[in-house]
């Protein structure tokens, strides 16, 4: 009996291995070997373990720093390329790089279209990727760009918790579209929060649009980062009579003291998936793997089925 190569096979990068395996379990495929051969100044260079000719190969690596994570996806791209793969498929469940999607100031490169380009030069056939900082960066690419959303995992357990007098809130202006696409799912009202900030990452003030008094809210997010905006909303929330506060951000980056940050805000749960791996535990942050989503959206990708199905928002 003659064995039969799958017609598609996963790999990763060294830093998102934790969250192939879930997704080539889930997908039904053993998750394909490669190896990284360093030299003694830290340069490296990825190996397929087997062959992959012919075949659709989806490279598993969120791009979250350090910068190795997008050259190692992107040495890993070049490699299938010359290994005569039929499809290159890039599994970003984290894209980095993406709040650079615009010149907000003179002088300033607009990262987010740098590395749409080097992944489509390096031989990138189609991305995938979930909850973009700005959805406009999918119109940086010439290639197909599956764009999942995390509301497809988060919704269910937000209804799980099953609270009532819910209000869904955006911890700034940009993510307003975000707060009513859950609220509109959900039946809820809206808040919004308008913050100033002095300089990056540093919060001036904030005020709320709406009102919370009596209320259980969840703010939503895209990423979480040093957890300052949500803190800040969170104390103001219950200041202005909030019952509860939660927060559901899809990337954990939780930066310098942003899990102190949590632990000592009012936040009661932090909500988000496992794009990124969380650098220690918490008693208040639960992850939501989004292993399945990718698999399945994955399959629907090479039998070319419609994905239309995974957009709730």
């Amino acid at each position: 009996m003659s064995y039969q190569e799958p017609e598609a096979k996963i790999f990763a990068c060294s830093q998102s291995v934790y969250l192939a395996e879930k997704i080539a379990e889930s997908y039904g495929v053993p998750l394909g070997k490669v190896t990284f051969s360093k030299y003694s100044d830290g340069e490296f260079q990825p190996s397929f373990e087997e062959s992959i000719r012919g075949l659709r190969v989806f490279l598993v690596c969120s791009t979250f720093p350090s910068s190795d994570n997008l050259m190692e996806l992107l040495l890993m791209i070049d490699a299938a390329k010359r290994a005569s793969a039929r499809h290159i498929t890039a599994v970003i469940p984290y894209f980095g790089w993406a709040r650079q999607d615009r010149k907000d100031k003179p002088r300033v490169p607009i990262g987010a279209k740098l590395v749409a380009k080097l992944l489509e030069t390096a031989g990138a056939t189609r991305i995938m990727t979930m909850d973009l900082h700005a959805d406009q960066i999918q119109g940086f690419f010439e290639k197909p760009v599956d764009h999942l959303f995390a509301s497809t995992i988060f919704l269910p357990y937000i209804k799980s918790l099953g609270l009532d007098n819910l209000t869904i809130a955006s911890p700034d202006m940009g993510g307003s579209k975000r707060a009513y696409a859950y609220s509109k799912f959900l039946e809820s009202d809206v808040v919004v929060c308008y913050k100033q900030r002095k300089k990056a990452n540093v919060i001036d003030t904030m005020e709320l649009i709406g009102d919370v008094k009596g209320r259980n809210v969840i703010l939503v997010d895209d990423m979480i980062d040093t957890g300052g905006t949500l803190a800040k909303a969170a104390d103001v929330m219950i200041e202005k009579g909030a019952i509860s506060v939660r927060a559901i951000c899809t990337h954990a980056i939780l930066s310098g003291e942003a899990y102190e940050k949590i632990e000592n805000s009012q936040l009661a749960e932090l909500i988000v998936t496992d794009s990124i791996p969380l650098k220690k535990e918490s008693s208040k942050i639960k992850v939501i793997t989004c292993a399945n989503l990718f698999a399945e959206v994955m399959h629907m990708v090479q039998n070319n089925n419609s994905i239309s199905g995974k957009f709730l928002m």
